[in-house]
């Protein structure tokens, strides 16, 4: 154990949900719908709005929608809550249609960062939106945070705006922005909101929400989880914080030697020598006295700093994740510059995680399960024109847990919701489907998801509260499955059967990810998911096949996949069907070789697989794999500017070379093969070229149209002309994604291999 390690308390007891006094306008009892009108104000009895939410999507009164969880939670404080949806951003009048909000503004994006919802991996703009009725694009302005809390500010200037969602949790600090190519400052900071909440943020919106209920300034609200807020630098209130440089817990310098915590030390600092050690208390244990961390903040490298220095940004994105479990993080801080004048943001540490009881509190909410009725269409539906896709792929689907320990550094899921898993009670999910059954239209007996972040997560965590609380890693699965870890599958297969039971239920899929690393701890959860919940084809992430790429996502080795797999088909042969797995693979993520990438194609065609859609990397911000791409260097091993210390990181950059990357994961595209010849012939890989079975791509070059389509089609490469001759197909050359699938027929585009004269088949 390090000298510098100590024992964290354990995070103090958060006040349950249903702990408050509800607010005075709990007599209006709760709305249909929350209202979007003056109208539906006026019919609900209201003559204002406690709160005033402001979102990028449409309105969704559903627990899969943060805008429909936050009202209806605060709904149930006693809080009178309207929704201003996807409004005109150009001007203030869409912002005052339900009047002056008497507490607060809550503004979000939405449920997707705005960046990443209107722009694609290759920056390029989406023409649709699956947030928007009839997916309709361009209904939200960019950085959606930072122009509807402007607006707000401009309608009633008085009024506290807190802006929340996942787009302030992943931007709550100095953070990488892939759009603009820099360091961007904190979107508390650009946006001047007054609080920024982030994670789940229940917790700490029912507390705000009740102290401004009370009259007390938005200013004081300076001691609540999850929220980050702004402080100067001479803030009395800061007073009696112990204030650790974050180069004491992760040092992007020299390493240091480590003091023993056996021996007596008695150091003195020398006036004459500034650079002497300073003094340092031993406790008879040995153990280095350490102030409490419930008192002390870390100070990371100046906005000013991290945003010129790729170092200094890695090592503060390594100390953020490193302050993430709400067992033992400590308060964050970071200065910014305003013209000579230095003001801190803080960030307290994250939310208590929601028990069992308020996660069933939440979810058992009256949600009308629908869209608002102001997007139905002439027929009274949402089932035409005016259909918002977002909702009809979680339509009829229950969400039974948040969360996840699995660290993978691409995602956000860890930076917005946690590792620690919050799961609903069974009876909570039950009475949820027998609700979906008996009042959602449309409903026919199939249960399209019961997951949430990970499928296979449900009631899975830590064996001890004490270690949960005390541990530091960034991942329970990585680089194996934690010893503390309780990897019992009993509950959710308790659950599955009780809900494939229900009466009017057919069939329940599994349609979240599946940690097929943790599912084959138990060959039971294989058994019952493979007999019973799988529609044919089940989709997997393995995301890549090499150890490169796959120690800097924090995946498992391919062979985990392999036993996977085994299971799998024997489950499914024993159960008499025919079933597939598909598989999903990343191109171009920090620390892939273009050697890697012709690996995993050469794996991808000895196995029969040719990817039909082609995830490339997206640096979302603040995860760990973004400081990867923008640094260059590994925060996963420490940060040292000493190269011999620190791991340095291949970055994919290059619109050619992410062309590439891509190529691989499509080495079956005739579109692609110039391409691959050409850097299989560089990579001294010319044995790949030729026209046997054991060859990656042929040497004959069939005319193209140099198309591509996307898995949104409307995104696609705009084809040229379909040349009028093309190459036969091969005999026995199969055109599907997976040997054995039933082919798939799109329309507009034909294959460089199809026949003259007939639909291309892809």
């Amino acid at each position: 154990m390090s000298a510098l390690s100590v024992t964290p308390p354990k995070a103090s007891a958060a006040k349950p949900l249903t702990g408050y006094r509800p607010f005075w306008a709990k007599r209006f009892g709760p709305a249909p719908f929350l209202p979007m009108s003056r109208q539906e104000m006026e019919q609900l009895g209201w003559d204002s709005c406690d709160i005033i939410i402001v979102t990028g999507d449409a309105y969704v009164d559903h627990p899969s929608f943060g805008m429909a969880v936050i009202g209806r939670t605060l709904e149930a404080q006693g809080f009178r809550v309207g929704i201003i949806a996807q409004p005109d951003w150009n001007s203030a009048d869409a912002f005052k249609a339900l009047g002056k909000p008497n507490l607060f503004f809550g503004v979000a994006a939405g449920n997707m960062d705005s960046m990443i919802n209107r722009y694609t991996a290759d920056r390029k703009i989406r023409s649709d939106d699956a947030y928007t009725p009839g997916g309709e694009g361009g209904k939200r302005p960019d950085r959606a945070t930072l122009v509807y809390t402007q607006r707000c500010q401009e309608a009633f200037k008085d009024v506290p705006v807190i802006i929340g969602g996942i787009e302030a949790s992943l931007r709550r600090i100095a953070h990488y922005d892939y759009w603009q190519d820099k360091v961007r400052r904190s979107v508390l900071v650009d946006s001047k909101a007054d609080l920024l909440v982030y994670g789940n943020a229940e917790r700490a919106i029912v507390e705000i929400a009740h102290r401004l209920a009370r009259r007390e300034p938005v200013e004081a609200l300076t001691d609540i989880r999850g929220t980050a807020f702004m402080r100067r630098s001479d803030d009395p209130s800061a007073d009696g914080w112990f204030e650790l440089d974050s180069t004491e817990v992760d040092r992007p310098g020299r390493i240091d030697e480590l003091i023993s915590p056996y021996q007596e030390i008695k150091q003195e600092t020398c006036e004459t020598e500034p650079d002497a050690p300073k003094p340092i208390t031993v406790h008879k244990t040995g153990r280095i006295s350490m102030p409490p961390r419930e008192r002390t903040v870390v100070r990371l490298p100046a906005y000013e700093q991290v945003k010129s220095d790729p170092v200094l940004y890695a090592h503060a994105n390594r100390v953020l994740h490193l302050e993430t479990n709400p067992g033992n993080a400590r308060a964050l801080v970071q200065r910014y510059d305003f013209n000579g004048i230095e003001r801190d943001l803080w960030i307290n540490p994250p939310p208590i995680p929601l028990s069992t009881p308020e996660m069933d509190h939440v979810f058992d909410l009256p949600y009308a399960r629908s869209p608002h009725p102001s997007y139905a269409d002439e027929h009274g539906s949402h089932d035409g024109a005016t259909k918002i896709p977002a909702w009809e792929m979680i339509r009829f689907s229950v969400n039974i847990m948040r969360g996840c320990f699995g660290g993978c550094t691409f995602c956000s899921i860890t930076e917005h919701e946690g590792r620690i898993i919050q799961s609903r009670s069974e009876d909570s999910v039950i009475r949820e489907i027998e609700e979906m059954r008996d009042k959602v239209k449309g409903f026919t007996g199939i249960v399209s998801d019961l997951g949430g972040p990970t499928a296979n997560m449900y009631r899975i965590g830590c064996k001890s509260p004490e270690i949960e609380a005390a541990c530091r890693k960034p991942s329970c699965v990585y680089p194996g499955i934690c010893p503390n870890l309780n990897t019992s599958h009993d509950p959710l297969i308790k659950m599955y059967r009780r809900a494939r039971a229900l009466p009017g239920v057919k069939k329940i899929l599994i349609g979240s990810g599946l940690r097929y690393d943790l599912a084959v701890q138990s060959p039971e959860y294989v058994k019952e998911l493979v007999t019973h919940h799988v529609g044919g084809y089940l989709k997997i992430a393995p995301e890549h096949t090499e150890s490169g790429p796959l120690s800097k996502m924090m995946k498992p080795g391919i062979g985990t996949y392999d036993r996977f797999k085994q299971m799998f088909e024997a489950a499914s042969a024993a159960a008499g069907k025919k079933q597939y797995l598909i598989p999903y693979f990343i191109a171009a993520h920090p620390g892939t070789s273009d050697e890697d990438m012709m690996n995993l194609a050469v794996w991808l065609k000895k196995n029969g697989f040719r990817a039909d859609q082609v995830q490339t990397f997206y640096p979302s911000p603040m995860a760990t794999a973004t400081a990867m791409y923008h640094s260059g260097r590994n925060p996963l091993k420490g940060i040292s500017r000493d190269e011999s210390r620190g791991e340095k990181v291949d970055i994919v950059r290059g619109e050619r070379r992410r062309r590439l990357h891509k190529a691989f994961l499509r080495y079956h595209d005739a579109n692609n093969w110039p391409l691959l010849r050409e850097a299989l012939k560089a990579m001294g890989r010319a044995d790949l070229i030729g026209n046997g079975k054991h060859h990656l791509i042929p040497t004959y070059q069939p005319a193209t149209d140099g198309s591509y389509e996307s898995a949104r089609r409307k995104n696609s490469t705009v084809a040229k002309p379909a040349p009028t001759k093309t190459a036969a197909p091969r005999k026995g050359q199969v055109l599907t994604q997976h040997t054995g699938l039933p082919p798939r027929v799109h329309g507009g585009v034909r294959s460089a291999v199809a026949r003259p004269g007939k639909p291309g088949k892809r």
